[in-house]
C-alpha cells in the first residue's frame, strides 16, 4: 500500500501487487498494464481494492513498453547521436563521461 507515484512504478516493473491510497494517479499505466489498483482513501474503498487485489494476484502482469531498466542506455545513445550531428565528432566523450562540457 502506498501513496507514492514512484513506488507505483517500481511495483509494476517488479510485478508486485500495489494498492495506491489516493483518488487519482499521475501514473495510469501502472493501473492499465501493471499491478497497481487505485484504492481511494476511504476505509470501504481500500478494503474493496484489497479484495480485488487478492482476486487478481495470480494473473500475469506485463511491464509497460520500454520498462526494461535500460533507459539510461537509450538516453546516452541519443545524446551521442545529437552530439555527433552538431559537431561531427564524439571525441569529447570517453567511456560515458563528458570530459569537457565547455567544448
Amino acid at each position: 500500500m502506498t501513496d507514492s507515484g514512484g513506488l507505483q512504478e517500481e511495483t509494476t516493473a517488479l510485478g508486485v501487487p500495489c494498492l495506491t491510497l489516493r483518488d487519482n494517479t499521475e501514473r495510469p499505466v501502472t493501473i492499465d498494464i501493471g499491478t497497481n489498483i487505485l484504492a481511494g482513501t476511504s476505509k470501504d474503498s481500500i478494503l474493496d481494492a484489497y479484495k480485488l487485489s487478492l482476486e487478481k494476484r495470480d494473473k500475469q502482469h506485463a511491464a509497460p513498453p520500454n520498462w526494461d531498466g535500460r533507459a539510461s542506455e537509450r538516453i546516452w545513445k541519443i545524446l551521442l547521436q545529437e552530439f555527433e550531428c552538431t559537431t561531427g565528432t564524439n571525441s569529447h566523450f570517453r567511456s560515458g563521461i563528458v570530459l569537457d562540457a565547455s567544448k
